[in-house]
């Protein structure tokens, strides 16, 4: 950046959830590192989990700053500092919550008026930010955090409704006019047959404001997606830069180490037990951020990994309301001791991942989880749950061949299914299959190392991802001097 350049100043603001966040705060990151002031905005008891990761990135000489802003937890119908999606336990704080974000805006436009940055990135589930910016003359981005093929599957199926042509929720149907020869049942989609349904208004609104914005910024990379990229373009006529995948603005140990919430395991423990592991040897198991299991799903996930004899890292979201030891069969850690490794709650993710020892990762198909599993070049066993996990599913399974399905075929409105929707029979099945020597896993393993080196190279100098950030900054850059 030249001495007679002004800086440009970014705000970002996510939606108050750890899989909204992380990402969002990884693209302050790649802004920074290109000389942007980035600041982002959040509520005071989010800010405690990323602080000191911006502390050291401030130390390293990025222009990195957090701007917090309150949260009336309980005047919005909400228990005392419950700022989070990820500390919601039914599915009306959820709705409460969703309904309550617009008490954001007021705030919002305070620190635009008053700090008149150049861009503001906020989450799709905060559409009245394209309003709150355009009465300061502010473009904004929105930020999705899923992949390009979710976005046009979910066009899709607004625009031409396939689902309806099929007479039971459990018979095939193909996506219309769309590339790839991509199948659903009807099961796996959100709202079936709910007009009524709250969130149509708030769905409406996202798709609007994505076309009134300035555009759009996906956290994925050209060659992960090219057809679908193109479509996004050219068919749905959306404006928008490919960045990804944005983890890999964590370059060191420390930052992998620290990302998102503390991790309930010391580092040395599990890297110590995985040195002790071969190659490609371990499955890694995690649900993500939000998802819960009921205790009989996790006893049929505990019996299906002990029957498979194989190693595993298994990631359990705790209900703090139920005792810790009830979803283990009896007698299961003392016979898993060497063989699996139990973490509760949260993780280092990418640490884990990128171990040599890992050769699998059983996902709910979140997109931050698939992305992180595609940088490590390890296949998948797919267990999609709800929003938009069972389309990233299909990415996985029918385009990009890296994974296998664990057998879940149900969408569900609330996180913690109520029935037991996989047997341990089935997942033995997945996990003797993914992790097993034959030529199905050998195949599917090749190709994920193939996209791990693909995915990295985007987003080096010169690679598909870094060029698209550099044109949307000196875009920025224009638009900012036009103001002027």
């Amino acid at each position: 950046m030249g001495s007679d350049t002004r800086q440009l100043s970014v705000f970002f603001f996510p939606l108050m959830a750890q899989g909204h966040t992380i990402p969002m705060i990884d693209i302050a990151r790649l802004f920074a590192a290109r000389g942007t002031k980035s600041t982002i905005i959040t509520t005071p008891l989010n800010a405690i989990h990323f602080a000191d990761s911006i502390d050291r990135d401030k130390k390293s000489g990025l222009d990195m700053r957090i701007q917090i802003i309150p949260f009336p937890c309980v005047e919005a119908g909400l228990p005392e500092g419950c700022e989070s999606m990820d500390d919601l336990t039914s599915p009306d704080m959820v709705l409460t919550f969703f309904l309550n974000l617009y008490r954001f805006q007021e705030p919002l436009e305070r620190l635009l008026e008053e700090h008149r940055p150049d861009c503001i990135v906020a989450d799709m589930f905060l559409p009245w930010t394209t309003d709150a910016a355009k009465k300061y003359g502010v473009p904004r981005l929105v930020f999705h955090g899923t992949s390009t093929f979710s976005l046009c599957v979910v066009d899709n199926i607004v625009r031409y409704a396939p689902e309806l042509k099929v007479t039971s929720d459990s018979e095939v149907f193909v996506l219309p006019s769309f590339p790839g020869q991509i199948e659903f049942k009807r099961s796996q989609l959100g709202n079936r047959g709910d007009s009524q349904n709250p969130f149509t208004e708030l769905k409406k609104k996202i798709s609007e404001t994505e076309l009134t914005s300035f555009g759009v910024v996906v956290n994925s990379f050209y060659e992960l997606e090219p057809a679908y990229v193109d479509h996004y373009k050219e068919e749905m006529r959306r404006k928008t830069w490919n960045i990804g995948p944005v983890s890999l603005s964590n370059r060191n140990t420390i930052n992998k180490a620290h990302r998102g919430r503390k991790a309930t395991i010391d580092e040395h423990h599990y890297i110590n037990w995985l040195n002790s592991k071969e190659h490609n040897s371990v499955l890694y198991v995690s649900f993500g951020s939000m998802s819960r299991f009921n205790t009989a799903q996790l006893l049929e996930i505990a019996m299906g990994l002990e029957s498979s004899k194989v190693s595993f890292i298994w990631v359990v979201r705790m209900d703090k309301t139920k005792a810790e030891e009830l979803f283990l069969p009896e007698g299961f850690e003392e016979r898993m001791k060497g063989k699996g490794l139990i973490i509760k709650d949260w993780a280092p993710q990418m640490l884990i991942l990128d171990h040599p020892a890992i050769g699998g990762f059983m996902t709910h198909c979140g997109w931050n989880s698939i992305l992180e599993g595609i940088t490590a070049g390890v296949p998948f066993i797919t267990w999609p749950l709800f929003a938009e996990q069972f389309n990233n599913e299909k990415l996985v399974i029918q385009v990009l061949k890296t994974g296998i399905p664990v057998g879940n075929e149900v969408w569900i409105l609330w996180i913690e299914p109520e029935d037991v929707s996989v047997t341990k029979d089935k997942v033995e099945e997945a996990v003797t299959r993914l992790m097993g020597k034959g030529e199905e896993a050998g195949d599917m393993r090749q190709r994920a190392r193939e996209l791990g080196e693909r995915a990295k190279q985007a987003v080096e100098e010169g690679g598909s991802s870094y060029t698209e950030l550099t044109s949307l900054i000196e875009e920025l850059r224009v638009h900012s001097q036009q103001i002027v």
